[in-house]
């Protein structure tokens, strides 16, 4: 009989335990399910013998007694916002506050504060001052260093000079975590995590010289000159992209912020082991009054076939998160996962994924994984393929058909992303494809070749146009072939670091032509640590340090963002304003024809 990591006093009470060793703070929701970090890091401590307890959303408004209720940890308090960075959960892209959370019961909002990891850790250190807080997640990963916030439209310090955090834990945790575990359960101050991987941490000392470092630009620096920052982002993701990197070291004032390399990429026996760990796959049941949890419903019937991600992408923190090197868990352990999952009552026969970060990335490396070490590529893909790289589909199309002959799976679908710029004619990409399409989608395929404008695309990293429409025509072929009406939707980004309204203009009267009405859609939202962002503060492209146009206004994003409906009447006065007033009336009868422009204007 298995049991749920305890989250109320009363659990640890049962337990017999008197007092925790660990303690997780957590914006989201416990579920113990391998998609959610704290889960995995708790799983991952329980299996090396200590005693770990969750606080999972805990009220920071009220007299704090949450953060109180399993007292002081042996070890150490463990803090992330979830699985989201708190401002993103928050907010949209026109920094209007949502209205509900994914990763709450019953998906209401308002159970966890904006910067969500600087609050939790500033109470736990007013509680108890003397207690190591290890900050971690993928709010407090992407905000290591210097960084622009979007949402107050300025450049942030590190997060750990705005916080009384003791270490921050990057990336992936879990080796890192357990080796901070096991120094601090041997009675070693915290100072002697500062050697391991994988961790951030500051200091007090100006003068003091780190060997094997490079030294960025100061925070100060780069807040009196934003060419300064972007050259620090061209020197962060090119150490980021190596297996061997420096050390980075950032002055803040009279502190310095060191960031030491990570660890290793996983191993397939180590990933294996932290799918394998006894998960409830299931939401805590104190929820069960509060209504179901949506992040956990979308991911329930899903299976994760690897980490990482080497496609580059400028907009995206996955690669800067779980690294650019493809961590795969074995056919064996993904199989068993599958068996699992049907033997729960609830289950009815539908896989809704069997993919990660990218859909067909599993299994994927270097063919000579000496030349990867000495590689600082941003992409294995991107602007070429690189001829080092093993992308052979055949082993991911061969895990399909062995998946869907489960006696108790009736339809197996692909969920993730498929990277059609993967597939050659000799690599089985195309195999792959149809196997897909043919037996793997619900009726609606959905592919993200992100803009129609191929100089946009190119500060994106993303490939050509002409890719996706190659990828439409095969797709249309195999479906006749295969007698299928289904639907190929695509995915677009407004207002992204390059995109002017014209780019947008001819997106629309590409989509028109092509017959498409757009639904998967959505406005550029600067995130912490990206590429795109950097582009979009500082006006200038950190790889070639040339300048960029940038649409920052409100109105410009919404006129940008409003030619994705086009084809609506209640929004074609607008867009007939806009592309008058920009100069780009050409536009208006290859969108709307010879008729008269009718309808409201915004507000």
């Amino acid at each position: 009989m298995g049991h749920f990591l305890p989250i109320t006093l009363e659990e640890v009470k049962r337990l017999g335990w008197e007092q925790v060793d660990v303690v997780l703070v957590t914006g989201d929701a416990y579920v113990d399910h391998p998609s959610f970090g704290t889960a995995v890091i708790g799983r991952t401590l329980e299996a090396a013998g200590y005693r770990v307890a969750i606080i999972p959303q805990p009220n920071w408004r009220d007299d704090l007694r949450d953060f109180r209720k399993f007292g002081r940890p042996r070890l150490f308090f463990g803090v992330t916002s979830g699985a989201m960075d708190s401002m993103v959960n928050h907010y949209t892209a026109a920094r209007r506050l949502r209205h509900d959370d994914a990763y709450t019961p019953g998906g209401q909002f308002g159970f966890r504060p904006d910067r969500a990891t600087y609050v939790y850790t500033r109470i736990l250190k007013q509680i108890y001052p003397d207690v190591p807080v290890i900050i971690a997640g993928i709010e407090a990963s992407m905000r290591r260093l210097a960084h622009y916030d979007y949402w107050d439209d300025k450049l942030f310090p590190s997060i750990l000079i705005d916080t009384p955090a003791d270490l921050l834990n990057y990336g992936m945790g879990e080796r890192t975590t357990l080796k901070i575990a096991r120094m601090l359960d041997e009675g070693r101050g915290i100072e002697a995590c500062y050697g391991l991987p994988q961790v951030a941490f500051k200091i007090e000392n100006s003068k003091l010289k780190i060997e094997n470092s490079i030294e960025l630009h100061s925070f100060e620096e780069c807040q009196r000159s934003k060419r300064a920052e972007a050259e620090n982002y061209q020197i962060i993701e090119r150490e980021s992209n190596k297996i061997e990197c420096a050390t980075l070291v950032q002055r803040h004032g009279d502190r310095l912020v060191v960031v030491n390399p990570p660890e290793p990429p996983m191993t397939t026996e180590e990933i294996d082991a932290s799918f394998d760990l006894p998960y409830m796959r299931l939401p805590h049941p104190k929820y069960k009054k509060r209504g179901p949890i949506p992040a956990f419903e979308m991911i329930r019937w899903s299976v994760n076939t690897h980490r990482g991600c080497f496609g580059g992408c400028s907009f995206c923190t996955i690669s800067a998160h779980q690294g650019k090197q493809i961590a795969s868990r074995s056919e064996g352990s993904i199989l068993r996962e599958v068996e699992t999952i049907t033997q729960d009552p609830e289950f009815h026969g539908v896989l809704t994924d069997l993919g990660g970060p990218s859909a067909n990335m599993w299994r994927m490396k270097g063919r000579n994984l000496e030349l990867c070490r000495k590689c600082s590529r941003y992409s294995c893909s991107m602007p070429t393929m690189c001829k080092n790289l093993d992308s052979d589909h055949s082993a991911m199309t061969s895990l399909l058909k062995k998946v869907a002959l489960h006696p108790k799976v009736k339809h197996l679908y692909v969920g993730s992303g498929i990277r059609c710029d993967l597939f050659t004619e000799g690599n089985g990409g195309w195999q792959y494809f149809r196997q897909v399409v043919v037996n793997h989608t619900s009726g609606r395929l959905k592919v993200a070749p992100e803009h129609t404008s191929d100089a946009v695309l190119a500060l994106m990293r993303k490939p050509s146009f002409s890719l996706f429409k190659e990828t439409k025509r095969r797709f249309d072929e195999i479906c006749q072939q295969a007698g299928l009406r289904y639907q190929l939707i695509p995915y677009f980004i407004s207002s992204h670091p390059g995109c002017r309204l014209e780019d947008m203009a001819d997106l629309a009267v590409q989509m028109k032509k092509m017959g498409y009405r757009l639904e998967q859609i959505q406005d550029f939202t600067p995130t912490p640590m990206t590429l795109s962002t950097e582009m979009y503060y500082t006006g200038i492209d950190p790889t070639t340090m040339k300048p960029v146009y940038v649409a920052t206004a409100p109105g410009d994003k919404a006129d940008q963002r409003r030619l994705f409906f086009y084809y609506k009447p209640e929004e074609q006065r607008a867009i007939a304003d806009s592309l008058r007033r920009s100069g780009n009336a050409r536009f208006i009868p290859q969108l709307f024809g010879g008729a008269a422009v009718k309808g409201r204007r915004p507000r």
